[in-house]
């Protein structure tokens, strides 16, 4: 028995192998998700994103969940489920992570989200499922952790115009540029596209990384699979071999740009959002430099990162700048201490 629906709304479930399906989702999206608190900028999923995001090993459709008014039959919200291993301290939880809780703006003082919330949580029981990790820049009792953003500059001409970034007092735009010069070639020798032959050694590898983290996921070979292995414009994934072909390090990134909004001249921002790294031979701080190159020969504007694992150690060297937000972490059904270390990156 679903939950009852206000008057002139009814619950969809979405079928994201259907393309029409898949369109309206990011119409929604794209039209009211995440902005900043300034307007300037809203994420812009793309449909290639979504179905990695949302269809990873053991993805259900009902959990796929939509509201549309019964009238038009118009998709005006959304939320979603997928199922996670989450280790939290030395107990690892089968769970569900919940994103993409979206609705249209004219449906806000509806108060949508509770119902869609209450819909998602009965859904997920249903399978047997009782905890969730979540994040949001809303602080609400009460987050596991307090995550900064961190923005690297990659074309810093262009962030000065759009208003992403600015000047230091009596800095001068020409001197701000250079200032963000990267070399030509990654710093890393070695560095090259992961295989699928790979992912059996990056499973382990970054299973044992994130084992130093509080809160963090587990991997399975599948889904370092799905997770992990490049797709055009949504993932890229770089390791390094020795001499025997034993995989030392491992880098990834994924795009998540983002549509200016109200510019005359750029109407796009190619974000990359670091994902999940690990060295074992070679510095972090190095790896990271290679990030950020190979991110700029792919023709993104900023590389971002949030201060959790060990990202916060290669900031400075690295001329990264602490942005405005923040992102919350949180548990549902399940306790951990707060400041609990993350190992966990939610898109």
């Amino acid at each position: 028995m679903t939950l009852l629906m206000l008057r002139g709304f009814v619950w969809s479930q979405l079928d994201l192998t259907d393309a029409a399906q898949l369109d309206e989702l990011y119409v929604l999206l794209n039209e009211n998700y995440v902005e900043d608190d300034d307007n300037m900028f809203r994420f812009d999923y793309s449909k290639d994103f979504l179905k990695w995001a949302l269809m990873p090993p053991g993805w259900k459709p009902v959990w796929h969940l939509g509201i549309r008014s019964e009238k038009s039959n118009r998709l005006l919200a959304f939320i979603s489920a997928i199922p996670a291993d989450i280790r939290c301290k030395e107990h690892t939880q089968r769970m569900v992570e919940i994103n993409f809780l979206c609705a249209h703006k004219k449906l806000r003082s509806k108060r949508v989200a509770p119902s869609l919330i209450s819909e998602i949580t009965r859904r997920v029981n249903r399978e047997g499922i009782f905890q969730a990790c979540y994040t949001a820049g809303a602080v609400i009792p009460r987050p596991v952790n307090s995550c900064q953003y961190f923005h690297r500059s990659l074309n810093p001409g262009k962030l000065l115009d759009i208003r992403f970034s600015g000047l230091k007092a009596r800095e001068k735009r020409k001197d701000h540029i250079k200032k963000y010069t990267l070399p030509s070639e990654p710093t890393v020798s070695g560095l090259k596209p992961m295989e699928m032959k790979h992912t059996e050694q990056v499973k382990v590898m970054l299973n044992d990384y994130l084992a130093r983290f509080d809160l963090a996921p587990v991997f399975s070979v599948e889904e370092v699979q799905h997770w992990l292995l490049t797709r055009e414009d949504v993932v890229y994934s770089f390791v390094v071999e020795d001499d025997e072909g034993n995989v030392t390090d491992f880098l990834s990134f994924y795009n998540l740009p983002s549509t200016v909004m109200k510019h005359p001249e750029h109407n796009h921002l190619k974000a990359a959002y670091s994902y999940y790294n690990v060295a074992t031979k070679h510095d972090l701080t190095e790896l990271m430099r290679s990030a950020l190159i190979l991110a700029k020969e792919r023709g993104f504007d900023v590389y971002n990162a949030l201060q959790l694992m060990d990202n916060g150690s290669v900031f400075e060297a690295l001329q990264f700048g602490p942005g405005d937000g923040k992102l919350n972490y949180y548990l549902y059904n399940y306790r951990l201490k707060a400041e609990s270390s993350i190992g966990l990156v939610l898109l």
